[in-house]
């Protein structure tokens, strides 16, 4: 879900090379994930646009696969959020 305080359709302003200025909607924010084990998915990486950040990721199916959580962190995983 896409909530900007910058109109209908916000422009990803604090990215770095090719994505600079780009629409968020549609824009690709995580990828290169690769299964580890049941229900888990490590190894890519997720952007964030409102810092125009990269982070390491790391995808696990919850609650018998109704949820999916992500994690976003540098370096150690145990550090990230």
């Amino acid at each position: 879900i896409l909530q900007s305080n910058h109109g209908p359709n916000p422009t990803c302003d604090k990215c770095d090379g090719a994505l600079k200025g780009k629409p968020i909607k549609g824009m690709t924010i995580l990828w290169g994930l690769k299964p580890d084990g049941t229900a888990v998915w490590s190894g890519g990486s997720v952007l964030d646009p409102a810092k125009g950040k990269t982070y390491k990721a790391k995808v696990t199916l919850t609650d018998g696969g109704k949820k999916l959580q992500m994690r976003g962190y540098v370096g150690i995983e145990a550090l990230g959020r």
